[in-house]
C-alpha cells in the first residue's frame, strides 16, 4: 500500500469514524469505485489507533478521571469481597464500602454496562457483518437507515440527563445500539448519539458518552484483528506509510470530534442524513448494475 493510499484511507477513517456517515460503509464503496484492494488487517488496526488517539486528546481529562475512579471502584470491590469473607468466617462487623460515590464512578460503570451488549452482539453478527461488507447493496440499505436515524436526531428535544441522573438501563440500551452499528453502513456515532438523545441525555453529554464508549469497542475490535495483523508482517516502507496514516486519522478525527459538538448543538445532523441518502442510493444502484 502506497503513501497516497495511506493518506487517503487515514482521511476516510478520521472523517467517517466520528462523523455520522459510517466508516465501514464508505470503505466498501471506495474499494469498488477506486479499485482498491482489501485494506490489510494490520493497517486497519493502526487506523483505529489513530482515531483512539483523537478521542484521548479531546477527552483526556474525563478519560483520566474515569481510569482513576475505575481503579478506585475495583479496589473497593476487592475490599468488600474481603469484608464479606471476614463477616462470614470470623463474624466480623466490618462495614462494606460504598462503590458508586461520585458521577465519574457511575459514568465508568455505565461504560462497562454499555460494552457488554456491544461485545455480545458484535460476536453474534460478525459473520453477517463480514458477508454484508462484501456487497454494495447491504451497506447502501444501511446508509439509508442511518439517514433516517440522523433525521430523528435533529427532531428530538434537548435532554437533561447527565451521569448523575442517567440509569444503567439507559447505558445497556445504548450498548445494544452500538452493537448493531457493527453492520456496514450503520453509523456508530450517529446511532449511539441518537440513542442517547432518545434516552433523554443532554446533547453535549450524548456526544461525550458516544465517543468515550467507543474506546473499549474499538480496542476490542483491534485486539481481535491483531493475529491477522501479526501474520501479515510489515516492511520498513510499509511501517512509514502506516505511521502517516495513523497521524492523518488522528488529526482529522480530532477536528471531526470538535465539529460534532457544534453539529449536535445546532441540530446539523440533517445535512449528513441527506448525504447518507445520496450515497446509499448510489451504493445500491452500483451493486445492482455493476
Amino acid at each position: 500500500m502506497g503513501l497516497l493510499e495511506s493518506i487517503f484511507l487515514g482521511i476516510v477513517q478520521g472523517l467517517t469514524e466520528f462523523l455520522p456517515v459510517s466508516s465501514s460503509g464508505h470503505l466498501s464503496i471506495f474499494q469498488v469505485l477506486f479499485g482498491m484492494d482489501e485494506v490489510p488487517a494490520s493497517f486497519d488496526v493502526m487506523l483505529h489507533v489513530g482515531t483512539l488517539i483523537a478521542v484521548f486528546i479531546c477527552y483526556w481529562n474525563d478519560i483520566w478521571k474515569l481510569i482513576k475512579h475505575g481503579f478506585g471502584m475495583l479496589l473497593d470491590v476487592v475490599v468488600n469481597a474481603i469484608v464479606f469473607v471476614l463477616r462470614k468466617v470470623k463474624k466480623s462487623d466490618l462495614d462494606y464500602r460504598k462503590v458508586i460515590t461520585n458521577s465519574y464512578r457511575k459514568f465508568a460503570l455505565m461504560i462497562i454496562v454499555s460494552t457488554i451488549p456491544t461485545g455480545i452482539i458484535g460476536i453474534l453478527i460478525e459473520d453477517i457483518s463480514d458477508f454484508a461488507a462484501s456487497t454494495l447493496i447491504f451497506p447502501g440499505i444501511c446508509l439509508l437507515i442511518t439517514g433516517v436515524i440522523l433525521q430523528i436526531s435533529d427532531h428530538l428535544p434537548e435532554g437533561t440527563k447527565v451521569p448523575k441522573t442517567a440509569s444503567y438501563t439507559n447505558a445497556f440500551i445504548i450498548g445494544i445500539a452500538q452493537g448493531l452499528a457493527v453492520l456496514p453502513g450503520i453509523s456508530r456515532s450517529g446511532t449511539t448519539i441518537t440513542c442517547c438523545q432518545l434516552n433523554q441525555f443532554e446533547r453535549k453529554f450524548a456526544v461525550k458518552y458516544s465517543f468515550i464508549m467507543s474506546i473499549p469497542a474499538i480496542l476490542g475490535a483491534a485486539v481481535l484483528k491483531l493475529p491477522d495483523a501479526i501474520s501479515e508482517g510489515m516492511t520498513a516502507a510499509q511501517g512509514a506509510n502506516y505511521i502517516v496514516g495513523v497521524v492523518v486519522a488522528a488529526v482529522v478525527g480530532f477536528v471531526c470530534i470538535k465539529w460534532m459538538l457544534v453539529l449536535i448543538k445546532n441540530k446539523g445532523f440533517r445535512y449528513f442524513s441527506y448525504y447518507c441518502f445520496a450515497v446509499g442510493v448510489l451504493s445500491i444502484l452500483i451493486g445492482i448494475f455493476r
